[in-house]
């Protein structure tokens, strides 16, 4: 008997079902209401619900829940800081069956080598990974990244299992200004899905992007926004990471009647802000906190997802559908007590069944070495731009304060909250340096520095003084990557990230603890931001409003061009 006979005979309850989940409820999202009775299961797929079965196996779950796996539908493995496996291991237990990532921090570096060991890795993790295809490598032309992929580069990664289209994409002026490179990829993919990118998009701008086919959108930050978006025929991602926190602004937009249109994401969140706070499992709580209909939320966090991916085939705990299902003590609380993906409870057996994951990408940091003086900010002008932090934003306000210059450098100034930011290229290219500055951090002293650095991952540092700048900058090349903190000469802490400059090999507990230590040290040094370190990668991303900056220099993203410091 072949899989498809066995399934339909163990529905009928011709012969056992091969797992039973007996006394719990199901959340039926479909009527709003509870099924109650028995959950059977043949193989990967659900075959029955709310009837009595038979099963070879059953599992107890009364006073439970039941509700359908949640569905990340859009975020960036690499910025969780650890690999795939591990990424698999810290969310999966939450509930989060399926992810959707876009690996393209790791092809800015190394080019489509990063997404096919991606692709290798979604082949054995135990939640069901799907690895878009990265469509802005690098984003713009106004940074210097690792590798470049144009079209023809892509159709040699297509077909895999994993994917389901194209990733974000963020030249949305290569779009509506119909870049003939911006072309042929939409062309590619035409007929499928392309996730979009459009912060701040609106108005025939937006009919334009819109009309390429592409049909997601996770830039929304404002509820004005998300409402355009939404009429104009986007799936609307609410999206609440470790830096992007728009969670609150779109909450009253989700309703029963844009549910099926709405659909959550977390781009990005570390295993610090997971264990603090939770993955999709936080936004879940949170939406019904503030008073979203229960209905409504968990329809975003998998049905809307999935028709809104075209994954027919979950979303839903009905027969004939993958056995993704989230027991939990219940929906207010969403704290799961037993994860199946794919008709399997996930465990520590199940990951370690998975081996090991072959490191990539290692000494990536290939940057020059830097001097203090090297982040001098020459100019006689006193008017200067000035990258402005939003806190839980990554859109930035583009500043304009008056920086009287002193021997030939406008010096960094604490007092007004004013930091040196620079941009040093690590690839090995052409060791390009650029300086500005930026206010939000409070820094007083010292230095940060990542090579965590969207989307290009140059080597990025804000400091106060020079000196400490060019130590941590320096270190940053002998740990392989990864943050560092110092003030005073010396190194207060750091997380090696080996993979790419992008991922640590260590498991994700041993990186929640480390994100804790160099926590403490950027506030030792007077930095009042929760998240500091992924805040600073975000200032270097020119697809983002309004101003930021590259290794070729500072990029005032409302007109798409590189301007004086």
């Amino acid at each position: 008997m072949d899989d498809l006979e066995r399934r339909i005979a163990q529905a009928r309850g011709d012969e056992p079902a091969d797992l039973v989940l007996r006394g719990g409820q199901v959340f039926d999202l479909i009527t709003g209401t509870m099924i109650t009775g028995d959950v059977a299961i043949c193989g990967d797929r659900i075959i029955g619900v709310g009837e009595d079965y038979e099963g070879s196996r059953v599992i107890d779950v009364t006073g439970l829940t039941l509700v359908p796996g949640f569905i990340d539908t859009h975020l960036h493995v690499e910025s969780s800081l650890v690999t795939p496996f591990e990424f698999d291991r810290c969310v999966t237990p939450r509930g989060i069956t399926t992810a959707i990532c876009d690996p393209h921090e790791i092809a800015n570096v190394i080019g489509l080598d990063g997404i096919r060991w991606f692709q290798q890795a979604s082949e054995r993790t135990v939640m069901d990974l799907r690895v878009q295809l990265s469509s802005c490598v690098p984003a713009t032309d106004m940074e210097t990244s690792g590798a470049r992929i144009e079209a023809e580069d892509l159709r040699a990664v297509m077909g895999h299992p994993s994917n389901i289209g194209l990733a974000e994409f963020m030249n949305y002026p290569g779009v509506i200004h119909r870049d003939p490179a911006a072309m042929a990829k939409l062309r590619l993919f035409q007929g499928g899905h392309i996730d979009g990118h459009c912060p701040q998009l609106s108005g025939r701008d937006l009919s334009a992007y819109v009309a390429a086919g592409i049909r997601t959108e996770h830039e929304a930050t404002t509820a004005e926004e998300a409402l355009e978006k939404l009429r104009k025929g986007m799936r609307v991602l609410i999206r609440e990471g470790s830096v992007s926190k728009d969670l609150v602004a779109l909450q009253p937009v989700l309703t029963d009647v844009t549910a099926p249109y709405m659909c959550l994401c977390t781009d990005d969140r570390n295993p610090l802000d997971i264990a603090e706070h939770g993955h999709l499992d936080h936004m879940i709580r949170e939406l019904i906190r503030r008073g979203s209909p229960v209905l409504a939320v968990y329809r975003a966090a998998s049905l809307s997802a999935a028709e809104a991916f075209g994954l027919k085939d979950r979303g839903l705990i009905a027969p004939g559908l993958r056995a993704d299902i989230v027991a939990l003590d219940s929906l207010e609380s969403c704290r799961a007590q037993m994860v199946l993906c794919g008709g399997r409870v996930v465990d520590d057996a199940g990951f370690a069944a998975r081996g090991d994951l072959a490191p990539i990408s290692r000494h990536s940091v290939k940057a020059p070495a830097i001097a203090a003086q090297d982040f001098r900010c020459p100019g006689n002008r006193r008017e200067t731009p000035v990258i402005g932090i939003v806190e839980g934003k990554i859109i930035t306000a583009h500043l304009t304060h008056d920086i009287a210059p002193e021997d030939g450098d406008k010096r960094p100034d604490p007092a007004r909250d004013l930091a040196r930011i620079a941009v040093i290229e690590r690839h090995g290219r052409n060791g390009n340096i650029a300086t500005g500055f930026v206010q939000g951090f409070g820094m007083r002293r010292g230095a940060i520095a990542s090579t965590l650095c969207h989307d290009h991952h140059n080597i990025a540092v804000v400091g106060t003084d020079y000196a400490d700048m060019a130590l941590a900058a320096n270190r940053l090349s002998q740990i392989e990557g990864g943050f560092v903190v110092a003030d005073s000469g010396q190194v207060l802490a750091e997380l090696p990230l080996p993979v790419a400059g992008l991922m640590s090999l260590e498991p994700f507990e041993s990186v929640r603890d480390r994100l804790v230590l160099l926590r403490d040290a950027a506030r030792s040094l007077g930095v009042t931001l929760e998240e500091p370190f992924l805040q600073l990668a975000f200032l270097a991303l020119p697809v983002i409003p309004a101003l930021k900056i590259t290794d070729r220099g500072m990029v005032d993203v409302t007109r798409f061009e590189i301007i004086a410091g």
